[in-house]
């Protein structure tokens, strides 16, 4: 199972909500005793680099900005090569605008004729009058105006249970407008893509570490990479689809560890 590179995402593997799972610490520290390199993988766009960083410090657990990633971050990078200058509806938090404007993304929340493209994602600040502006941008240019979502996820994990997450929001609208958006985050290999370019690492040195089938898993099989689920999030029992599966990640720590061990 060693490895150069490990993705891992954090809602539900790592974290529920602002509560640090058993292990976790334990796990990170285990991959950087090796040698190998930490990518926070996470399809939660509601949060900047910034909140991230400042959470894991809470968590006494050494971070830096170039080991996440996010399917904000990678949106934004992804549709200002596109998009260049145009103007970007988005229906987001500020910290994702932030994100947004961070990368040179030229982005409003206002629902004016020159936007090009909407982009919707993890909205933790939502209200009625920004799906308004959605739907009225969608509806007007139904079939000249892109709509673009973050991530597919119809839920979230928290410390009391689940939330809804950007592909229920964005279900809730595809059902007034009748059309879905294009869905850029997990299960789609492209942020695996970027970050193993940046790392200049392969395929086989690679895996994903998360919780859910259809988008941690199921973005591992698609790029090529090992896969490993844990039951914290969620799924609650073991799969035959991914290449290994724990309890949590506090199994996959000590399975490292052991290896190392053995050497």
């Amino acid at each position: 199972m060693k490895k150069k590179l490990y993705f891992l995402d954090i809602d539900g593997t790592l974290a529920l909500g602002k509560t640090l799972i058993p292990g976790a610490a334990s796990l990170i520290e285990e991959i950087h005793r090796q040698g190998a390199h930490c990518c926070y993988l996470t399809n939660n766009s509601s949060k900047g680099i910034d909140e991230y960083l400042a959470q894991f410090e809470q968590w006494g657990i050494p971070a830096d900005r170039e080991e996440f990633m996010t399917a904000g971050i990678y949106v934004a990078k992804r549709l200002k090569a596109e998009f260049k200058d145009k103007k970007i509806f988005v229906l987001g938090t500020e910290s994702f605008l932030f994100e947004c404007r961070r990368e040179g993304l030229c982005v409003t929340q206002e629902a004016e004729e020159d936007v090009a493209a909407v982009l919707m994602a993890y909205d933790t600040e939502l209200t009625y009058e920004k799906i308004r502006r959605v739907c009225r941008l969608l509806e007007v240019h139904r079939f000249i105006r892109p709509w673009y979502a973050t991530n597919a996820d119809l839920c979230c994990p928290s410390e009391f249970g689940m939330v809804p997450d950007c592909g229920a929001i964005s279900k809730m609208i595809s059902l007034a407008v009748g059309r879905e958006p294009e869905f850029l985050g997990k299960p789609d290999p492209g942020m695996i893509d970027y970050v193993l370019k940046q790392y200049e690492i392969a395929r086989q040195d690679a895996m994903i570490v998360g919780d859910r089938l259809y988008t941690d898993i199921e973005c591992g099989k698609r790029a090529g990479i090992a896969t490993c689920l844990v039951l914290t999030g969620e799924e609650t029992e073991d799969s035959e689809v991914a290449d290994h599966c724990f309890l949590s990640v506090e199994g996959l720590a000590k399975n490292l560890h052991s290896e190392r061990q053995s050497l």
